[in-house]
C-alpha cells in the first residue's frame, strides 16, 4: 500500500499564485476530490492544482464565459417542463474538472460491472422463474405490482440475457471518501452527450491545463454504444440497421437525441418513420422500406406500442410489440428494466447482488429504510428532520424532502404524505456529499458533486471512463439534478 500523501498547503506562502487562488479555499470537513489525502499514485492532483493556482482568476472567468458560449451556440440544452417560460436552457458548466485517480476507478469499474451484471440476472429472472421471488429475497408484491413490470415480457428471451444495455449508476462520495451508489439508471439514463461535450470545451478552453496529462479518453462512446447495438441484432445477411428512436424535438433530452444519433452514425427516428409489416420493422426513406434491425429508444415504455400499452399514443410504433416478442428486433434497453431502478427496489440490491453472484456489493448503497415496511416507516417518522425521504417513481430531484434543510411547516406537511401513502416512499441518511473546487465570482469554492458512470452492455460491459459529474452550483446545496439548478463539470480519469 502505497503512503498517503499530505492534504495540499494552499495557503503557504510558498505556493505563490496558488496562494491568491486558493487562499479563501475551505472545504469545510467535506471530502474534496481535488485536495483530502487518499492512498495510492495521485499524483496528478498536485500537478492540476500547481497548473490552476497558475492561472489568474480574470483569465479563468474570461475562459469560462468562452466555455458556456461555445454551448450555447452548439445547443447544448434541455428542457425544464416545470417552468412554462424557460423552454430550453444551457447546462451551466464549471471549468474546474473533477479528477479520478486510476486505483479509484479500478474500483469503480469493478462496483459498476457488477452491478449491471446483477441487475440484468434480476431482470431476466423476473420476467422468467422468478426463483428471486419465490425464495422470499425480494417481495414479491415489491417487483410484480410495480407500475414499471411488464407481464409482457414473461418468457421472452433476450440476446446474451441482456436487458439494461446502457446504465447509469449514480454514485455519491462520502465524508470518508467511500464511493456509495445513490441510485440505479436502468431504462433511458440521459446526460452522456454532456460528457463527450465538456471534454471537447476542455482541451478548447484549456489545452495547456490538459497537456501531457494522461486521461482517458471519452470521444468513443458512440463507436461502443453502436457495437453493443448491433451485436445484439437479430441474425441478418447484411449490417444491421440500428435506429435511435425519439419522441420528437419537445423532449427535453432532445439534444442528447441528435448527439448520439451522430455519434453513432445512424439515423435518428420518430415513431412515425417506422412501421411494422408482417412483425417486421421498417423505416420509411425517399428510396422506400428498409428493414431495422436494432432500436435504440428513447421513448418510455407507456408510449411504445400502442397496440400492446397506451392506445392514445402518437410517439410509438404500432405492433412493435409482436415484432420485438417474434425476435425480428432488438429493443435497448429492453421493456420492463424500470422495476430494477425502483427505488425500492434499490434497497435489496446488496442481497441480489449475493443472490446471483454469490459476492458483497463492491460499491455499498446508502442506508436505506423502505417506508412500505412498519419499522422502517416508524423510524422515518421518528427522525424526519435528519433523513432525505424519496418517492420510489420519482427522478430529478422531484417529490423528496431534505430534513435537515427543511422548515417545520414542510416536515408537517410531508409527515401527513408519508402516513398516507407509505409505499411510495424510502428514506435514507443525508450523505455528506463530496466537493470540488468551482469557480464562482468570489473565487474558488466548494461544491457538492456526484458521479453518473455510463455501462454499455452487448455481449460483456464496457463503462465510460469517468462519467457525468454534476455540481450543485449554489452554495449550500446538495441537489445536483441540471433541472434543481445544477450543473456539470469535465470528469478526469487518470490513465
Amino acid at each position: 500500500m502505497k503512503k498517503q500523501r499530505s492534504p495540499l498547503d494552499f495557503s503557504s506562502p510558498k505556493s505563490g499564485n496558488r496562494s491568491i487562488l486558493f487562499k479563501d479555499y475551505d472545504r469545510n470537513n467535506f471530502f474534496c476530490e481535488l485536495t483530502s489525502p487518499r492512498e495510492g499514485d495521485d499524483s496528478a492532483l498536485d500537478m492540476i492544482a500547481a497548473r490552476l493556482a497558475g492561472m489568474p482568476i480574470n483569465e479563468l472567468h474570461a475562459r469560462s464565459i468562452d466555455a458556456q458560449r461555445e454551448l450555447y451556440d452548439l445547443g447544448v440544452t434541455f428542457t425544464v417542463y416545470s417552468e412554462k417560460d424557460a423552454i430550453d436552457r444551457i447546462l451551466p458548466f464549471d471549468v474546474i474538472p473533477r479528477v479520478i485517480t486510476a486505483g479509484e476507478w479500478a474500483h469503480v469499474e469493478a462496483g459498476v460491472i457488477q452491478r449491471v451484471q446483477a441487475i440484468n440476472l434480476f431482470l431476466g429472472d423476473v420476467y422468467g422463474d422468478q426463483k428471486i421471488l419465490k425464495d422470499g429475497v425480494v417481495p414479491a408484491e415489491l417487483v410484480l405490482t410495480n407500475s414499471s413490470y411488464r407481464p409482457e415480457m414473461r418468457g421472452l428471451t433476450v440476446p446474451f440475457g441482456t436487458y439494461a444495455h446502457i446504465c447509469g449508476i449514480d454514485l455519491v462520495r462520502d465524508h470518508a471518501g467511500v464511493f456509495r451508489v445513490l441510485e440505479d439508471n436502468a431504462r433511458s439514463p440521459s446526460g452522456v452527450s454532456y460528457v463527450v461535450e465538456n471534454r471537447t470545451l476542455m482541451l478548447h478552453a484549456f489545452p495547456d491545463l490538459m497537456d501531457g496529462m494522461d486521461v482517458h479518453p471519452v470521444d468513443d462512446y458512440g463507436i461502443r454504444l453502436r457495437e453493443a447495438m448491433a451485436a445484439i441484432a437479430p441474425p441478418t445477411d447484411a449490417e444491421p440497421q440500428v435506429v435511435l428512436l425519439s419522441p420528437g424535438i419537445y423532449n427535453s433530452a432532445y439534444f442528447e437525441h441528435v448527439f448520439l444519433a451522430r455519434e453513432m452514425g445512424i439515423p435518428l427516428v420518430e415513431g412515425r418513420d417506422l412501421v411494422v409489416i408482417e412483425e417486421r420493422v421498417y423505416m420509411r426513406t425517399i428510396a422506400g422500406l428498409a428493414p431495422v434491425h436494432t432500436i435504440y429508444r428513447r421513448l418510455n415504455d407507456d408510449f411504445l406500442d400502442p397496440e400492446a400499452f397506451r392506445p392514445e399514443s402518437k410517439l410509438g410504433v404500432c405492433g412493435l410489440m409482436r415484432a420485438y416478442r417474434a425476435g425480428n428486433v432488438a429493443l435497448a434497453n429492453a421493456i420492463g428494466t424500470g422495476v430494477a431502478d425502483d427505488k425500492a427496489v434499490y434497497a435489496y440490491m446488496p442481497r441480489i447482488i449475493r443472490y446471483y453472484l454469490g459476492q458483497d456489493e463492491i460499491l455499498p448503497n446508502v442506508e436505506t429504510y423502505i417506508c412500505r415496511e412498519p419499522d422502517a416507516l416508524a423510524y422515518t417518522l421518528d427522525h424526519l428532520e435528519e433523513l432525505v425521504v424519496k418517492p420510489v417513481g420519482e427522478s430529478g430531484g422531484y417529490g423528496l424532502i431534505i430534513g435537515p434543510k427543511a422548515s417545520r411547516e414542510e416536515i408537517s406537511e410531508f409527515r401527513v404524505k408519508l402516513k398516507a401513502d407509505p409505499s411510495n416512499y424510502i428514506s435514507q441518511p443525508m450523505v455528506a456529499l463530496s466537493v470540488v473546487p468551482t469557480l464562482t465570482d468570489q473565487g474558488l469554492a466548494p461544491r457538492h458533486v456526484d458521479l453518473r458512470p455510463y455501462a454499455v452492455t452487448g455481449r460483456s460491459t464496457w463503462v465510460l471512463p469517468g462519467g457525468l459529474t454534476r455540481v450543485a452550483l449554489r452554495e449550500g446545496a446538495i441537489v445536483v439534478n441540471s433541472s434543481k439548478g445544477g450543473g456539470s463539470k469535465d470528469t478526469w480519469v487518470m490513465a
